[in-house]
């Protein structure tokens, strides 16, 4: 059975939405845009499945619109912090399936927390902690964060380790560390795979805490 796409509703059509919502619809989602500003959902209007002009923090708009029926709802307004929390409210009222929001500030942070938001997100620190963990450490070309301390990387293979067996560098034992494969150009090699050395420019997918994922970062 194919697997049933999502639908969502991106409120606030800012750089940020507009982004998140954009990358929804090409990825073949059902996509609402939301927003006050006629100019920008004018431009999003081809983009997405459909963009409308409307005040969120108005619960019986929402209803007309029809963005009860939407399974995960993203409020990105700006700076108004204020239609932030009544949009979230409305749409737990809605009866929203998951709410996610951006936050401006970790005062705003825990105010969505309260309200029962699914997951809040301060884009700036999320991608400042992104940009330092690359910037550290120059053969980790990027990383996910998983929660409790674990995160996946993806290591960049220098010319020092070319020609070596993923079993020769103490995944396991001597770092506390799971390889997960290895990207070579748009081919994934597992790591079980015999007789393949990595190369030059290899990306190294790891699973770990981040102490030992920049320990052994910091040995090659």
């Amino acid at each position: 059975m194919a697997k049933k796409n999502r639908t969502f509703a991106v409120i606030g059509l800012g750089a940020f939405g507009s982004a998140v919502a954009t990358e929804l619809a090409r990825f073949g989602n059902q996509v609402i845009g939301v927003d006050l500003d006629e100019r920008r959902v004018a431009q999003l209007s081809e983009a997405l499945s459909s963009a409308v002009i409307l005040d969120t923090t108005d619960e019986t708009a929402l209803r007309d619109a029809g963005i009860d029926q939407y399974d995960v709802a993203l409020i990105a307004i700006g700076r108004d912090i204020q239609a932030s929390i009544l949009t979230t409210m409305n749409l737990k009222m809605l009866g929203i399936g998951a709410i996610w929001v951006k936050a401006n500030n970790k005062t705003h942070h825990r105010i969505l927390s309260k309200l029962g938001a699914d997951r809040v997100i301060l884009p700036e620190q999320e991608m400042g902690r992104h940009i330092a963990q690359m910037l550290n450490n120059p053969v980790v070309q990027d990383y996910v964060s998983l929660g409790n301390g674990y995160s996946v990387v993806n290591i960049v293979v220098p010319a020092r380790v070319a020609g070596r067996e993923i079993a020769s560098l103490g995944l396991g034992s001597t770092y506390d560390l799971r390889p997960l494969g290895v990207m070579r150009g748009t081919e994934f090699r597992a790591c079980d795979a015999p007789g393949h050395p990595l190369e030059e420019g290899d990306k190294l997918i790891l699973l770990g805490k981040r102490p030992e994922l920049r320990r052994f970062g910091d040995a090659l």
